[in-house]
């Protein structure tokens, strides 16, 4: 029997994270990376460019640290065109941000850096789908040296000037998880998503809707790393947008045949995976 599919236009909606310093974690999304501080919320602040929420911070001056858990890898910013990604790095450049990497992945172009409490950013535009490189049906993932002095030509005229632009969004997310075989089980037999590449038995990448990856999973950090202890710093939860209610509860469905906990709350359907990264099932 085959087995059933996530819809294909299930998407990442937006990226919720406890941090320490509230006020210095706001001003470097807006300063550094250029999102718009939109609303107050009861716990802290969300920002986005001009639409939906893409980040929501809670502060917790308190919440502790977490190294070598399950939890955020990254998430990643998926802005418009190449010529929105050279000007997000020309004023990382302007603004003296720290870059952690920079890669051509065949279907999309990549900067990486960390925020200062540590949590991973992606900030990345995707060549038009006639252009990826596939494999057997699939987009194939590379990792090849970004060319940066190529894409810093492609910039505008006038330059970084340090916004966000119209249509951004968050484009997927990247989580540390303990278990793949867990991992694999959930998102993909029980959620739906295809899976689009394996990486040498610690990383997967699956998708909807034949997209290169919605979301990424490895055991990079060591197989069966412990969950962040309740309250720690890191991600709270990331959003998956689903197009109507039924499709979000034919997930639901799914999700409790397997013998996952789903909790109805003010977002959405809450769960959490088999390594305690929690996610809301929205529309």
């Amino acid at each position: 029997m085959a087995r059933e599919t996530i819809h294909p236009s299930t998407t990442v909606g937006s990226v919720h994270l406890t941090v320490r310093d509230l006020d210095a974690l706001v001003s470097y999304y807006s300063e550094r990376l250029g999102f718009a501080p939109s609303r107050r919320t009861r716990e802290g602040v969300a920002l986005g460019a001009g639409g939906p929420d893409l980040l929501v911070l809670a502060g917790r001056p308190d919440a502790p640290r977490a190294r070598g858990t399950t939890g955020l890898y990254h998430f990643a910013v998926l802005v418009p065109s190449r010529r929105d990604l050279a000007d997000a790095l020309q004023h990382l450049l302007d603004t003296r941000t720290p870059l952690a990497g920079a890669s051509d992945h065949g279907v999309s172009e990549a900067l990486y850096l960390a925020d200062p409490e540590g949590n991973g950013i992606e900030i990345y535009r995707d060549r038009p789908r006639a252009e990826w490189p596939m494999e057997n049906g699939q987009p194939l993932l590379v990792s090849d040296p970004l060319d940066l002095d190529g894409l810093l030509a492609d910039r505008s005229a006038r330059g970084g000037t340090g916004g966000l632009p119209a249509g951004t969004r968050i484009g997927h997310v990247h989580l540390r998880v303990a278990d793949l075989a867990a991992a694999e089980r959930f998102y993909a037999d029980a959620l739906g998503f295809e899976i689009v590449a394996r990486l040498g038995g610690a990383a997967l990448f699956v998708a909807a809707g034949g997209y290169h990856h919605h979301i990424g999973l490895n055991t990079w950090g060591g197989e069966g790393a412990p969950p962040p202890p309740p309250g720690a710093a890191g991600l709270r939860h990331f959003v998956l947008r689903l197009p109507d209610a039924k499709e979000r509860d034919k997930v639901v469905e799914r999700a409790r045949a397997a013998g996952i906990g789903v909790e109805e709350s003010q977002e959405g359907a809450a769960l959490a995976d088999p390594s305690s990264n929690r996610l809301v099932l929205a529309v």
